[in-house]
């Protein structure tokens, strides 16, 4: 079936709204109508569990990608961080719009910072790698399970359920509420998530008219470094069962590569980092991956 105006899909989320609304913002300068078309996803749905338990990542796009598939939607648009490396088949990525900060925040409500934190401190968490990243930095702190989108998870940090959280600084921008960050964490201390900060839309493969219509929205750094990044996930078998922290950046025509896996409980990692040019972003990626598998050994990631 086929409409006038283009459907796009998203989760219902405040965040997924607003990432929505970007896309429909640059279709709409090209004097294309778009029709936002929300799905509950059994990632939203199911809170009380991490997802490690209930099947990872594509919790969060099975639904959306069953719709655009069939052809109730004629695009999804997703957090790109969120994204498994494998895609149903027929689906593909046509891009990224320009990322935004790769940054996490650290949000207290007494204004404490991550080194102000008293021992024993509750740090709130849905993420694995921010886990095992603040177990590696403050072995002293309680990390607990954390679920729920940005409103929630503030709700529940001044409700005093925990004493801090982290969250995507990007996520906060575009809900205008980033005064609510305590502190901004180093990426050198903190490297971000495979594809933190982007907004990634998926399309049907083959779908001319769309991908003619995404085309000037999509930007073609973001795309390089989201390509090194997703292949070093792809080597690893990356998912949200594995805390792996990603990040590439492009200037000019060179690409600047950082990858590292942690044990959950952050005792132990492996990183590399590499320079190449950008025409070999996925190989670079798939490279990394692979020498950080051999180093780690087997059994890293195995449960403790």
């Amino acid at each position: 079936m086929q409409t006038n105006k283009l459907r796009i899909g998203t989760r219902g989320s405040p965040l997924a709204l607003a990432q929505a609304h970007m896309v429909e913002a640059a279709l709409a300068a090209q004097g294309v109508e778009t029709d936002i078309v929300v799905m509950s996803t059994a990632g939203d749905r199911i809170t009380d569990r991490p997802l490690t338990e209930i099947g990872g990542k594509g919790l969060f796009t099975q639904e959306i990608e069953d719709a655009l598939d069939d052809g109730r939607l004629d695009l999804a648009v997703h957090s790109a961080k969120d994204m498994p490396t494998a895609l149903p088949a027929g689906l593909g990525l046509a891009g990224y719009l320009k990322r935004e900060d790769v940054r996490d925040a650290l949000v207290t409500i007494d204004g404490r910072t991550l080194a102000d934190l008293p021992a024993g401190a509750v740090v709130g968490t849905a993420s694995l790698r921010r886990g095992a990243l603040l177990r590696r930095l403050r072995p002293d702190l309680r990390v607990e399970v954390f679920r729920g989108n940005v409103q929630t998870r503030l709700a529940k940090l001044r409700a005093g359920v925990v004493d801090a959280t982290l969250l995507a600084l990007a996520g906060l921008k575009r809900l205008g509420l980033e005064e609510v960050a305590t502190e901004i964490l180093d990426v050198a201390l903190f490297p971000p998530a495979v594809g933190q900060g982007a907004i990634a839309i998926e399309t049907r493969l083959g779908d001319e008219r769309v991908a003619r219509f995404l085309a000037p929205a999509l930007d073609g750094d973001t795309a390089i470094a989201l390509a090194a990044e997703r292949a070093f996930l792809a080597a690893l078998d990356g998912s949200c069962r594995t805390p792996i922290a990603g990040h590439g950046i492009v200037e000019g025509d060179r690409l600047r590569f950082r990858g590292l896996i942690l044990t959950p409980d952050g005792s132990r990692f492996h990183e590399t980092e590499t320079e190449t040019t950008t025409e070999d972003a996925a190989l670079t990626g798939r490279r990394a991956g692979d020498l950080l598998r051999e180093r780690a050994g087997p059994g890293f990631f195995d449960p403790a």
